[in-house]
């Protein structure tokens, strides 16, 4: 038995829709089916039969709207920014510049 992957007319996994043949005994690999497993790190794998691979088709900016927002500075490193920002001004006044 031997596990096989989906995919629609236009190429793209079905996932989820995997299924086991029984090639030992027979059983044919069906059409719109392969033996080729797609990679964990495809967003929307989409199958080539003539080279027999999966490949990423997902444009960037699909993947980059997966990805989540980055997470808000904490209180401490907010306020050593400030602390950082205000240290630079004193400096600059203190010099005579214009801040």
């Amino acid at each position: 038995m031997i596990w096989v992957y989906k995919y629609d007319q236009n190429y793209v996994w079905q996932a989820g829709e995997e299924i086991e043949v029984d090639i030992e005994n027979g059983e044919q690999v069906p059409e719109g089916y392969t033996q080729t497993q797609p990679t964990d790190s495809l967003y929307i794998a989409k199958y080539d039969p003539v080279k027999d691979e999966w490949f990423e088709s997902a444009t960037q900016e699909y993947i980059d709207s997966l990805q989540p927002d980055p997470l808000p500075l904490d209180d401490v490193t907010l306020l050593k920014k400030q602390v950082a920002l205000l240290t630079y001004q004193i400096s600059q006044f203190q010099k005579g510049g214009a801040s």
